[in-house]
């Protein structure tokens, strides 16, 4: 089984704020990421120069292509997260109490890459790019404790 073509079931948004200084002025990137609450699989992982609903339309869109959504339930902490699932017709709930997952993974990105989440010097496309770099290898090489030290994508293919 391919860990892309896995039929997810529930899933877990969040974005987070962090600085981007560049050579000429420093701006603010949202960096958006989903879970799934099961395996611990990280899904995907964007950065966006605002946010709002049509960021988060852009996100689960861009999920949407590369995996099989039909049967997930978004746990998510907003309204637009829930305009944008229905705008996409993805279902979702909100529920900011049990979603812990992201939150989790939010936290091991900023324990990684402490220099990271604060400030980043260069690009845009250089954060995408070392964000793939992190998400391969928290997906495909990180053990985690609460997976009986098994990566997500041993967990999936499991």
């Amino acid at each position: 089984m391919d860990v892309l073509n896995h039929c997810w079931k529930n899933v877990e948004t969040a974005d987070a704020i962090f600085a981007m200084e560049g050579t000429h002025t420093g701006e603010q990137s949202w960096l958006y990421a989903a879970i799934d609450t099961e395996t611990k699989l990280l899904l995907d992982v964007a950065v966006f120069g605002r946010r709002g609903t049509d960021p988060v339309a852009a996100f689960l869109h861009g999920m949407a292509e590369k995996h099989d959504l039909s049967e997930a339930v978004f746990l998510v902490d907003g309204y637009g997260y829930l305009t944008a699932l229905a705008r996409l017709d993805l279902s979702g709930r909100l529920d900011s109490i049990d979603r812990n997952f992201i939150e989790k993974w939010f936290h091991t990105l900023k324990m990684r890459i402490d220099r990271f989440y604060h400030s980043w010097v260069g690009s845009r496309a250089s954060v995408r790019r070392w964000l793939e770099q992190f998400m391969h290898y928290y997906n495909q090489q990180r053990p985690h404790q609460s997976l009986n030290n098994r990566t997500p994508a041993e967990e999936v293919l499991n």
